[in-house]
């Protein structure tokens, strides 16, 4: 049985093809196609039209493909750079309608459900109380627990992308008052989220995300070239240099440093602020960076519960009100 899933995220739209035998979500094939939504739109704001158009046609390709793999048509879902768009139902509709595919957005808190699973199955139960950070383009997951599920977890909208735009926008490199107001604006989002991280003492931490592999490659990990299985670490004391660096840096200049790209360039001095500030302020000296997240997490849940699952999730956009996140929204379990 093969079973695809397709990502809309702030960047690009990834398409991710597996082998579902035995319970374990084995990737045949990856794709990718490159919409870099969240230069095109500012937090708050509507996606425009040709933004809309190219979304159609990059998860129409992404159908066909998965249907050239032998699988049935995907699960596809977007996260906060739809999520938080005023007319997020007029672009799930036109997805829909044009393709053919249940395109869904997932609210933040479900994001970090998700990533905690892809994560715990990566990692295994000897890693113990896990705690988990996962920083997108719009919004920054924290997630912790003892089980399958994490017990704990948050959505707040500390993205490298929607950050950027807020703070680090006008001057390249940034002012140092722009770097010190970021730093204000995150620590004070954190604080709450911290105290709980803090508070649970987790054995073994892990980050996800495309940022966090790229800050990892950057801090000295080895390339992705060397494949999923060789561990990677990214050490709080390296990533606090990085941020100096990548400060005094322009976006192109950043663009040639080991792991950056030039598409996250400009965003990565905002993604290493924010690593750097929730490793400190939960008191993580390191953190694993882990290569499951969110995609396995969708696979995984839909291997292990079933149909069903999938489909109470389309339904939670049949609301009117696009879920946009607070500045703190925290969901916890079995405490």
């Amino acid at each position: 049985m093969r079973i695809s899933v397709v990502d809309v995220g702030s960047n690009t739209v990834r398409l991710v093809v597996s082998d579902a035998d035995g319970g374990v979500p084995l990737p045949v094939h990856t794709a990718k196609w490159r919409l870099r939504l969240s230069e095109h739109v500012r937090p708050g704001n509507d996606i425009p039209e040709e933004d809309i158009e190219r979304l159609v046609v990059a998860v129409t390709e992404a159908s066909r493909t998965a249907a050239r793999w032998g699988a049935a048509g995907p699960l596809a879902f977007a996260t906060a750079v739809v999520r938080s768009a005023p007319n997020r139902l007029e672009v799930l509709r036109a997805v829909r309608s044009r393709t053919g595919v249940q395109l869904c957005t997932l609210p933040g808190e479900l994001e970090a459900e998700l990533t905690f699973l892809g994560a715990r199955r990566w990692m295994g139960w000897r890693s113990g109380p896990l705690a988990l950070l996962d920083i997108g383009g719009g919004s920054l997951e924290v997630a912790f627990g003892r089980g399958r599920l994490p017990d704990f977890m948050a959505s707040l909208p500390l993205g490298a992308g929607r950050l950027t735009h807020e703070f680090l926008h006008g001057e390249d490199p940034p002012s140092r008052e722009q770097v010190r107001a970021l730093r204000r604006k995150v620590r004070h989002q954190l604080r709450d989220v911290a105290a709980r991280i803090r508070w649970e003492g987790p054995r073994t931490a892990v980050a996800t995300s495309r940022t966090f592999q790229q800050l990892g490659r950057l801090c000295g990990a080895a390339p992705g070239r060397h494949g999923p299985f060789v561990e990677r670490q990214l050490r709080r004391a390296d990533l606090r240099l990085a941020v100096e660096r990548l400060s005094a840096l322009s976006a192109a200049e950043r663009a040639r440093l080991p792991g950056i790209s030039a598409p996250r360039a400009a965003q990565s001095l905002a993604g290493a602020l924010v690593g750097h500030t929730a490793m400190k302020l939960t008191g993580l000296s390191a953190v694993t960076v882990c290569p499951w997240a969110i995609r396995e997490g969708v696979l995984l849940r839909h291997i292990e519960d079933g149909p069903a699952w999938w489909a109470a999730v389309n339904r939670l956009d049949e609301s009117p009100a696009a879920p946009e996140p607070l500045p703190l929204r925290i969901a916890t379990v079995g405490h």
